[in-house]
């Protein structure tokens, strides 16, 4: 009877860290370039007595790379990944992170940002600047910029991160890989698209729909325990009067 219900409690603790993500992951539904939140689940045999009970892991929760769709804006300073490559983004604490999210914009002296502020890097993780007077740039698939007739003036940066990376939330929509980005040097499969921003990779019907099997699987967890101390209950009176 005790094994039920640790088993129970197991189940709502990997019940409550998925809820947790599918709260973070509707949240951020409208968020560019956003990645959701998903959880991998294992399962913990123990053998402390006769028979072998199965508990539920608390989930281990990582960040899915699925792509998002590409939404068409025909704004110049707006750009989006094709493949799976990332843009590369420095706070001004001198932080590297990567990012789906390539709104940009110019500052008064030149300094191409994202909307949030951070630093838009080129190939080499140099800053990009341009002229703020010379109209609005062309990117090509490549990332590279060119403006009125100075011609090509800088070029994007597109970073692959190892499919082994685990990735580390920064703010917005960026991540940081513990592993090392890898410059892209051949764009037939990684490129960069203008005028378009990409959105998060969450489908708001399956994170609903996730929410409700939640929501159920939570309520058989609760209903467990409670036939469990019912019948800890039950047998601790028939026991106490017959002893």
């Amino acid at each position: 009877m005790e094994s039920a219900l640790y088993v129970a409690l197991s189940a709502q603790v990997a019940l409550s860290n998925r809820l947790e993500t599918v709260s973070r992951n509707v949240a951020n539904m409208n968020t560019a370039g956003y990645r959701a939140d998903e959880v991998k689940f294992a399962e913990l045999i123990s053998k402390a007595g006769q028979d072998e009970v199965s508990f539920a892991t608390g989930g281990e929760i990582y960040i899915s790379r699925q792509g998002g769709s590409l939404n068409k804006t025909d704004n110049a300073l707006d750009i989006a990944v094709e493949g799976d490559a990332w843009f590369a983004i420095r706070d001004v604490n001198g932080n590297v992170s990567y990012t789906r999210d390539g709104r940009l914009e110019i500052t008064q002296d030149g300094m191409v940002r994202t909307v949030t502020g951070q630093q838009i890097l080129g190939t080499g993780g140099q800053p990009i600047t341009l002229d703020p007077e010379a109209g609005s740039p062309l990117i090509t698939q490549s990332g590279e910029i060119s403006q009125g007739e100075a011609g090509v003036v800088g070029q994007i940066g597109l970073f692959l991160i190892p499919a082994e990376a685990n990735l580390t939330r920064r703010e917005n929509s960026a991540v940081v890989p513990d592993l090392p980005a890898i410059p892209v040097q051949n764009f037939d499969r990684n490129g960069v698209r203008q005028g378009y921003v990409e959105g998060s990779n969450i489908n708001p019907v399956r994170e609903m729909t996730k929410l409700i099997m939640i929501s159920r699987a939570f309520e058989s967890a609760t209903k467990m325990i409670d036939n469990s101390n019912e019948s800890q209950e039950k047998a601790i009176r028939e026991l106490g009067a017959t002893s």
